[in-house]
């Protein structure tokens, strides 16, 4: 299944690769949605490429009941995102891999915030895939609009994180 979804935050992306990277943010977005926060690991510095690998436990709430039979109540999602260097203007391009313990559902996505003025345009394009024989498209549709819906919590929350710093 395609994945594409966008939004707006009202601050520069220096601002917004911050906060989307905080342990802070990342432990309060998880915490929101009935989750927590395993482990976060970062491998170079910010103002050049790196890798953030963000390992969280989400509930299968939302999932259809035949998913959640069969993976109980919490995934170990584990997502790795390759950072590249800030372009000129600021903007910058995030490679995103998504992995489901005990799921076969992988996300492969590329998020790209974009300088727009002192906002940030995010932008995520990608595609959800499952291997479960006869079901896998299913489980990959019923992932689908969730992780659009995860962008705009982040984004929501970004834009309130980064104003109650200010």
């Amino acid at each position: 299944m395609a994945l594409s979804a966008s939004t707006t935050l009202s601050h520069p992306v220096a601002e917004v690769t911050e906060t989307f990277i905080s342990e802070d943010f990342l432990r309060h977005i998880s915490e929101m949605v009935g989750g927590s926060l395993v482990s976060v690991d970062r491998d170079g510095a910010v103002d050049g490429a790196f890798t953030l690998k963000v390992v969280r436990n989400i509930p299968t709430t939302r999932l259809p009941d035949i998913a959640r039979k069969m993976l109980g109540e919490f995934l170990s999602v584990t997502q790795t995102e390759q950072w590249q260097a800030p372009e000129a203007d600021g903007s910058r391009t995030v490679n995103i891999d998504v992995k489901i313990a005990g799921a076969p559902v992988d996300v492969d996505a590329v998020q790209k915030l974009v300088a727009v003025g002192g906002s940030t345009r995010v932008d995520l394009e990608g595609e959800v895939s499952s291997g479960i024989p006869f079901l896998g498209g299913k489980v990959a549709s019923a992932a689908e609009p969730m992780l659009g819906k995860a962008l705009k919590i982040q984004a929501t929350q970004a834009e309130a994180w980064i104003a109650g710093r200010a």
